[in-house]
């Protein structure tokens, strides 16, 4: 990365980003590449009357030091981060150039390192680590599902008061699948749909009990 170094009186006043897509990301720190450069510049700049000091040099030298061990650290944490992703599900957001916002969840196939980078791979594709904002496991998606399903499915029903025996096998799905499910599980499920299901379960009682009063009245009638 180049960097355009202002000195004034031999010393570097203010450095800023020669690329675009340093602006672009609002970078607000310097690299080890940056200081190394700024240090070769104040060094070629210096005021020959009054140059900086062997002492000087050895301090900075010793920070671009600090600040390529601890890029390092991050580089390798950042490694180590993404590994631990593969094979769990996790939820990506990115921001197009126009700004908008757009999310995927998908399953990590592997991790790549690139340019200092750990990228994550979904469906062939490659996101960066930090577009990562949620990892799920097994048991939440489970619960999820169950939950969406149930929704779904007490949707595709009449209103409670409405229904009939024809009602019956699609109401009876709906109840095992519920009752099937753990506490943790049934914490997905809203409370309104919770009772939802208890008023469809009561109605179905009434109308299969009806039926049933129905069918015996006809046979003692024969």
């Amino acid at each position: 990365m180049g960097v355009s170094a202002i000195i004034e009186d031999g010393l570097v006043s203010n450095a800023v980003s020669a690329t675009s897509e340093a602006s672009e990301k609002g970078k607000t720190s310097l690299g080890k590449d940056d200081f190394l450069q700024l240090l070769v510049a104040q060094m070629k700049y210096q005021d020959p009357l009054e140059p900086t000091s062997n002492t000087e040099y050895i301090a900075q030298y010793a920070t671009f030091s600090e600040v390529e061990q601890m890029q390092n650290m991050s580089q390798s944490m950042d490694l180590s981060r993404a590994s631990g992703l593969v094979g769990k599900t996790v939820e990506v957001t990115t921001t197009s150039e126009s700004g908008v916002e757009s999310t995927i969840m998908g399953k990590v196939d592997y991790v790549k390192y690139e340019n200092g980078k750990a990228l994550v791979a979904i469906d062939e594709s490659l996101y960066s680590l930090d577009d990562v904002t949620y990892v799920c496991d097994e048991a939440y998606l489970t619960a999820y599902g169950l939950a969406s399903n149930l929704v779904s499915d007490i949707s595709k029903l009449p209103e409670v008061e409405k229904i009939t025996l024809s009602d019956k096998n699609a109401i009876t799905e709906i109840l095992e699948t519920y009752d099937g499910m753990d506490d943790y599980q049934k914490t997905f499920v809203a409370n309104e749909v919770k009772q939802k299901i208890e008023q469809y379960r009561e109605k179905l009682t009434q109308v299969v009990k009806a039926a049933e009063n129905s069918a015996d009245n006809n046979n003692s009638n024969e």
